[in-house]
């Protein structure tokens, strides 16, 4: 009798332990169900904030003529700063020259950047703008004089992996996030709209309602960047705000205006 109690006994704390156990597992499981459900939902709207990339939505594809990006073939943008507190200088170029990528014609844009008035790198950066208006980065095929003729960094879109990234929306809204290119562990640069209504005095003018971005990549996470876009002329300012000590500033256009280059931070 005294046998057989215990083994009663001894069932029956087996039969609550599983209950406890299974009790666990399946809290366990709504757990990490729910964690699941939360990150697909959270990647969907980052995702939903860049425009899909689809051939058949170009049909004019180098009127590129968005308020806060136009590139009119023939225009020269030229802008001045510091970087590490040595002086720079950009020049900016709408080239009236082509290039087909994945079937779209793009623009050519080059782009030559100065160090102490030494040539250190030149690039052509190739863009087009879809229907609905967003401009489109295609890629970038840059040449880096200062060591040894590097092309490190260009990509083009279609080509090993790389996909075409947005530089300008079409109807940008403060914290649309999306992916201004994207060749995997090369070129990886994401912006985030910070502003629509900034006040911003350059060189060259002084100008209201300015977009303002944060320019950010995986590649280099200490490194952070606020752009400012003017309407009906593109970008008028490049500043590092983290691991940086870069500013550039717009000081002239198609050669003439204001020349001014005393002051650009």
């Amino acid at each position: 009798m005294k046998n057989k109690l215990i083994l009663t006994f001894v069932v029956f704390i087996t039969v609550i332990v599983s209950v406890l156990i299974v009790a666990s597992l399946g809290s366990y499981s709504q757990q990490q169900t729910g964690i699941g459900v939360n990150y697909v939902v959270a990647a969907s709207e980052v995702q939903a904030q860049t425009p899909a990339f689809d051939t058949s939505n170009f049909s004019n594809p180098l009127e590129i003529n968005n308020k806060y990006f136009p590139l009119k073939p023939g225009t020269t943008m030229i802008y001045e700063g510091k970087s590490e507190d040595e002086p720079t200088r950009d020049e900016f170029v709408v080239t009236n020259d082509t290039k087909e990528i994945m079937g779209i014609s793009t623009r050519v844009v080059n782009d030559d950047a100065y160090v102490n008035e030494e040539h250190e790198e030149t690039t052509n950066d190739w863009f087009a703008q879809d229907d609905q208006g967003n401009v489109w980065y295609m890629g970038e095929y840059t040449t880096d004089l200062s060591n040894k003729g590097s092309h490190e960094g260009s990509w083009e879109a279609g080509v090993k992996g790389a996909k075409a990234g947005i530089i300008m929306e079409a109807d940008p809204k403060v914290d649309d996030t999306y992916n201004q290119e994207f060749l995997k562990g090369v070129a990886e640069d994401k912006g985030t709209i910070l502003s629509l209504d900034e006040k911003i005095t350059v060189p060259y003018d002084t100008f209201s309602n300015v977009l303002k971005t944060k320019d950010f990549s995986p590649l280099e996470p200490d490194i952070v960047e606020n752009k400012y876009y003017a309407q009906n002329i593109g970008q008028i300012k490049a500043l590092s705000v983290n691991g940086e000590s870069e500013v550039e500033s717009l000081v002239q256009i198609n050669g003439t205006g204001n020349s001014n280059s005393s002051d650009t931070n």
